[in-house]
């Protein structure tokens, strides 16, 4: 028994007028259904009419002329039809069967076969199947923007880490094309051995990462801190495979850096300016009791030697306490365009004494183009210097060796790394602090006085250290657009 409550707008493609006959009366024959039925016996303009989607189902006949039902299934799927297709022919085959299924049709009938129930079954079923496959279809397309679109990165991959499937933002991160990323691993991007390992351990033996902070490396060798989230799913053939995502927080991490410096400078600066305050004040009553004193014995000569000590030692207090102020306050600049790789040269002639009694060996890598900048050339100069010598006293064997590396793009830059000691991690999270320093008889200001002159000069300074390899100062300065244009 049939009961039916079906609406559709059925389109009948047949150059037989007698077979669109049977076929749509045994269609309005079926109880309780609404159907439109509209015929078209020409190959070109059903594929027209199916482009336009103006159909809610198609019939089509096997046999259309020159061409086939099929080929008119594979063409009109091809361009971009959604609506379920029935395949009608006059004779059985088995062949033909199972190519209209694997093509896309929703079902396949022999005309000589066809009678009320099997019609209102199988437009019944392609109705639901097709509802089906579109609303799939739409979370699929959903889904896939949200992919492609998102900023993050976004990943899948089998089991053993090698990749599927990745989004624009992951070969905008990384640098690689997608063809190149899947002959890469994920576990090949960390940069840090432990941080591999705890990610393969919580994915393999939890199924699941959650928001781990890691370091990953691009294709051009620059390091990227990233938060890193990965799952164990499921496929349809119940094959698992990873699924992950990863947020970039290299430009966060500078900036909370950058933030903390500045806030340890301007602490540092306060409480620099208390005790000079009141250092100095006691420290003019020495100066003064020590003129009168010199007056009162001025004929005695062991006397005038134990005040020219107090005198000098309280002059190098106050030129101590000087030397404080100026490297806590804000440095007075003198902005000017230069070339970048002028200042750096002129760094290096001052520093170049240190170099060759260390036997340390010097490269140089320039780009061609004249990298400007708008700086106060002396001081930075002071800062370059100051980098170098840091550089030259953290290497203590013979095969010394200073690399200072100019970069155009993205930003201009430059790059000084040596192979001496490096700094370990508890002591570069330190390292610019005032006051804080591992040489023996250094004051620590050194370092403190550059990271106030780079931020004076708009610019941002970063290391990388690994103990007993080496280190590397990446200074940073803004593109001026006006300034490229020269």
């Amino acid at each position: 028994m049939i009961v039916s409550n079906l609406q559709a707008r059925i389109l009948i493609v047949d150059d037989d007028e007698d077979d669109f006959l049977i076929t749509s009366d045994l269609i309005k024959s079926i109880p309780s259904s609404g159907f439109t039925i509209n015929w078209c016996y020409s190959y070109k303009d059903a594929l027209e009419l199916m482009k336009s989607r103006a159909n809610d189902i198609y019939f089509i006949d096997y046999r259309l002329g020159a061409k086939t039902g099929l080929d008119l299934l594979k063409e009109a799927i091809a361009a971009g039809c959604e609506e379920p297709v029935i395949l009608l022919t006059g004779k059985g085959n088995h062949t033909v069967d199972m190519e209209a299924m694997r093509v896309g049709a929703m079902d396949y009938l022999v005309k000589g076969e066809l009678n009320e129930e099997k019609l209102e079954r199988s437009i019944r079923y392609a109705l639901e199947r097709s509802a089906s496959v579109k609303a799939l279809r739409a979370n699929e397309r959903k889904y896939r923007n949200m992919f492609e679109r998102s900023k993050d990165m976004v990943f899948t991959a089998n089991q053993e880490g090698c990749f599927n499937d990745v989004n624009n933002a992951t070969t905008d991160l990384l640098g690689y094309t997608r063809e190149e990323l899947m002959h890469i691993c994920v576990y090949d991007l960390f940069i840090q051995k432990r941080e591999e390992e705890r990610f393969r351990y919580l994915f393999t033996e939890k199924q699941e990462v959650n928001d781990l902070e890691a370091e990953i490396r691009t294709k051009t060798g620059d390091h990227r801190i990233c938060i890193i989230s990965a799952s164990l799913e499921r496929g349809n053939t119940n094959q698992g495979y990873m699924q992950g995502i990863v947020h970039d927080i290299t430009n966060l991490k500078k900036a909370e850096k950058a933030t903390l410096q500045i806030e340890k400078l301007a602490a540092t600066g306060r409480l620099v300016r208390t005790l000079a305050h009141e250092v100095r004040n006691p420290l003019n009553n020495i100066n003064l009791s020590v003129e009168h004193l010199r007056e009162e014995t001025a004929n005695e000569g062991e006397g005038s030697t134990y005040l020219e000590i107090i005198q000098r030692n309280s002059n190098r207090i106050g030129a101590l306490i000087t030397e404080l102020l100026n490297s806590s306050r804000p440095v007075e600049m003198k902005m000017e365009t230069h070339v970048l790789q002028s200042i750096m040269d002129e760094s290096i002639l001052d520093a170049i004494d240190r170099l060759t009694l260390q036997r340390i060996k010097l490269e140089i890598k320039y780009p061609d183009t004249p990298v400007i900048v708008i700086v106060d050339k002396e001081k930075l100069k002071l800062a370059f210097s100051n980098i170098l010598i840091n550089a030259t006293e953290a290497i203590n064997h013979k095969q010394g060796r200073i690399s200072v590396v100019i970069n155009y793009s993205p930003d201009p830059s430059i790059v000084i790394s040596d192979n001496g000691c490096g700094i370990s991690e508890e002591n570069i999270s330190r390292l610019f602090e005032p006051y804080f320093t591992s040489k023996r008889n250094g004051m620590g200001l050194g370092l403190a006085s550059t990271l106030n002159i780079i931020q004076s000069n708009k610019g941002a300074i970063d290391v990388k250290s690994t103990l007993n390899v080496g280190t590397s100062f990446i200074i940073t300065f803004p593109k001026n657009q006006d300034v490229a244009e020269l």
